[in-house]
């Protein structure tokens, strides 16, 4: 999605419209973790061990259902003043409300099909949801200035409504989609299980909050330091990592109900090293594949140049973004034993370097200290998860193979882009180098897993 509306979005809005975009989904981030209060993580770890699978189910449905129409229905009461506070236009805020809703209404039923192993049916909506959004935010903002088609109130001046407009539909499909999980489930609420999912989820509810201010916390701060032109150039190029997040959310998607299903198993802390180990192979991989060819992704997903401004943030962007794909992995210790408040320290302690260093760093160095306290917020966050983890549950990461690996491709990557940016022949050479480097590290297991599959 973010590969085929990022050219359109970058084409048809302004640097300070893409600002707006951006603010946005910001605040989105923000209410979506509110809204969910951590019962998605909770529900997986409840259905793995729970022998009343139903329950978990129509608890957490109810759950989210019950609060999440009662906060509807308060913040429209006060919409206005809410607009004004959180700094966003009243139809504006409206949109924002209504995607959080139906979102947030969709979560339990999306999660009982990841939980259950029903990954077409899942992909089947989601594409359907993706394939709306798109479709319209072409119609809206290419197609009918294109071909001047006539549309009753359509405002050229204010095309970023529309992106929001597209979101709010593909929302409604989505929730029209899953109403067979809402319709015939048998609906009971069990105080017992909800308090003890409660208990656990909300420190992921603080930890997902303090992820979302490490995550956004600079493209909040921008518009208001540096201005909303910088904020959208900074944000288009952000979205040049959009392949590691790729990465990072398919891996997401699939990992956390795996650790749990699998964490009785005897070799269960072998098979997460296993796993880590990998992730770190092919996100280096990607790393170095994305800094290589960084010229000719800029030319196909951010094509106006007025955006290339902060091109230079992207190698920093995706070694951040590698690093919170390893501490994703890692999280599972806190939430296998159940000590989920470490999550939220970990998270917090993230939170607060990144708010730190914004505000000291942004009005000196610019946009470019923004990326690299992202990565500084998220490899104290990987080394502080590693750390307590191996404490309380720990598991045979190969740490001196993870660690050359990705110096390994961090090394590359810098020479790629400081010297041999456009020869592709040979960033080409550098990504067989790497390539090569593994095969000839890992033949031997590589060897035992090609014989057991």
């Amino acid at each position: 999605m973010n590969f085929i509306l990022v050219p359109l979005h970058t084409d048809t809005l302004d640097t300070a419209s893409y600002s707006d975009n951006t603010y946005f989904y910001v605040y989105a981030a923000f209410f979506n973790v509110l809204l969910t209060y951590g019962m998605e993580t909770a529900f997986f770890r409840f259905f793995s061990k729970e022998n009343e699978k139903k329950k978990v189910y129509s608890t957490t449905l109810i759950s989210l259902v019950v609060s999440t129409i009662t906060v509807f229905a308060v913040v429209m009461i006060f919409n206005q003043s809410l607009a004004e506070f959180v700094n966003l236009r009243l139809d504006y805020f409206n949109y924002l409300i209504g995607v959080l809703v139906l979102d947030t209404l969709v979560v339990a039923p999306f999660a009982y099909l990841r939980a259950t192993g029903k990954p077409i049916k899942f992909t089947f909506i989601k594409l359907s949801n993706i394939f709306t959004y798109v479709l319209l935010n072409f119609f809206f903002l290419w197609a009918i200035p294109k071909y001047n088609i006539e549309f009753s109130g359509y405002e050229k001046t204010d095309l970023v409504k529309y992106i929001f407009i597209a979101n709010l539909a593909a929302s409604a499909v989505t929730i029209i989609l899953l109403l067979p999980y809402f319709l015939k489930t048998k609906w009971i609420f069990d105080k017992a299980i909800f308090k003890q999912m409660l208990n656990y989820g909300l420190p992921i509810m603080i930890a997902g909050l303090a992820y979302v201010i490490n995550e956004n916390f600079d493209k909040w701060l921008i518009p208001d330091v540096l201005g909303k032109d910088i904020n959208g150039a900074y944000a288009g190029c952000y979205k040049l990592a959009v392949f590691m997040t790729i990465f990072i959310q398919a891996f997401r998607l699939g990992a956390e109900p795996f650790f749990f299903n699998h964490a009785k198993e005897k070799n269960a802390k072998n098979t997460y090293a296993l796993i880590m180990k990998y992730f770190v192979i092919c996100g280096a991989l990607m790393l170095l594949f994305i800094v290589g060819f960084i010229d000719v992704f800029k030319a196909l997903i951010v094509r106006d140049e007025a955006y290339w401004k902060a091109i230079e943030i992207v190698p920093i962007v995706l070694l951040a973004n590698l690093f919170l794909g390893i501490y994703f992995n890692l999280a599972i210790w806190y939430k296998l034993t159940d000590k989920t408040r470490f999550g939220m320290y970990i998270s917090i302690i993230g939170a607060i370097i990144t708010i730190a260093l914004n505000i000291m760093l942004l009005p000196k160095y610019g946009f470019v200290a923004a990326a690299w306290t992202t990565l500084i917020a998220y490899a104290i966050m990987m080394i502080t998860s590693y750390t307590l983890g191996q404490k309380h549950y720990k598991v045979p990461y190969q740490v001196s193979r993870i660690m050359l690996y990705i110096v390994f491709a961090v090394v590359l990557s810098y020479i790629s882009f400081e010297y041999l940016r456009g020869n592709y022949f040979f960033n080409v050479a550098l990504m067989l180098t790497f390539i090569a480097g593994i095969a000839l590290l890992e033949r031997k297991e590589l060897k035992q897993l090609l014989k057991k599959r």
